[in-house]
């Protein structure tokens, strides 16, 4: 059921992403409610309490009276679809309206006004998403930071310790990524990262926040900050090769993400090394907020 006083459907699209939460509802070319609020409370693997928070969200974001003609969702941390399955069937017991809800990076292709194609983010984790020809949906990586999420910020700081652990016991003087890691986690010497890296309590953001001293160092002439920036950058061109693989359409790729595009250095890895490994697929920054994919998918259900 949707508001009898909008001329035109009222959508709702939701990017909940790791850190906030940006709902936007429009009505034709008109723009009801735009917000952006923080992400606590969201808990994907509890599919009823997940319904229950984006209904609130809905409720409160809204004028009065006024409900919803379609809602999609791209949920952070949504990584299957029958769990983003369950969260949907939840929502739906909510409105009286169609409800689609996927994986956040999957609203980067629609975004970017493509209709098929590769979502690939590098923000503090990593993951690429895309659709086999039948239309189902794929997720390569995505594995959180102890086990994955290469090329993202906490990932690129994890192989950096690697790299001067390496080094370290080559017998090799610490250079500027040793400093600065060290400095950064407030060691006295690189043995120390060790039990410093495990003691995080949030290991993806404590890790992650230090990412800035890998290209820091990187700029100050650090050999091994530039191979793990390489290396980042191959990680990731090998998430949309795995797809490509698999037989997802590559054509476009459209990246998003706090430090991929924030950090040319990676951004430059990552095209080169696309280059290498999937000729002729073309990465495209989203210049876009991630959410105008949500209130596209939502007009598909119109």
């Amino acid at each position: 059921m949707q508001d009898s006083s909008l001329l035109s459907p009222l959508v709702v699209g939701i990017d909940v992403g790791g850190t906030k939460t940006h709902l936007r509802a429009v009505a034709g070319a008109d723009l009801v409610a735009d917000r952006v609020r923080a992400s606590t409370g969201w808990r994907p693997h509890d599919p009823v309490a997940a319904a229950d928070w984006l209904a609130t969200l809905i409720a409160d974001a809204l004028p009065t009276g006024a409900r919803p003609g379609a809602v999609a969702v791209g949920g952070h941390a949504c990584e299957t679809p029958r769990q983003c399955a369950w969260i949907m069937y939840a929502l739906q017991l909510h409105l009286d309206a169609p409800v689609l809800v996927v994986g956040d990076a999957e609203l980067l292709v629609p975004a970017a006004g493509l209709e098929k194609g590769v979502g690939l983010v590098a923000g503090t984790g990593s993951v690429a998403v895309g659709r086999l020809p039948d239309g189902s949906p794929l997720q390569v990586g995505g594995w959180g930071a102890v086990l994955g999420d290469e090329g993202g910020a906490a990932g690129l700081v994890r192989e950096a310790v690697r790299a001067v652990w390496a080094a370290h016991d080559r017998g090799e003087t610490p250079d500027a990524l040793a400093e600065g890691l060290t400095t950064a986690f407030e060691v006295a010497e690189v043995p120390a990262l060790g039990a410093a890296l495990e003691s995080a309590e949030d290991v993806s953001a404590d890790w992650g926040s230090r990412a800035p001293v890998v290209f820091a160092a990187a700029e100050a002439g650090s050999a091994l900050a530039r191979s793990v920036i390489a290396e980042g950058g191959r990680s990731l061109a090998g998430l949309v090769r795995r797809l490509a693989v698999r037989g997802a359409a590559v054509d476009d790729v459209v990246v998003a993400g706090g430090t991929i595009l924030s950090q040319p250095a990676l951004y430059d890895a990552f095209v080169t090394a696309l280059a290498d490994s999937v000729p002729g697929a073309r990465p495209t920054r989203l210049t876009v907020p991630p959410v105008q994919g949500a209130t596209a998918l939502a007009h598909s259900l119109l």
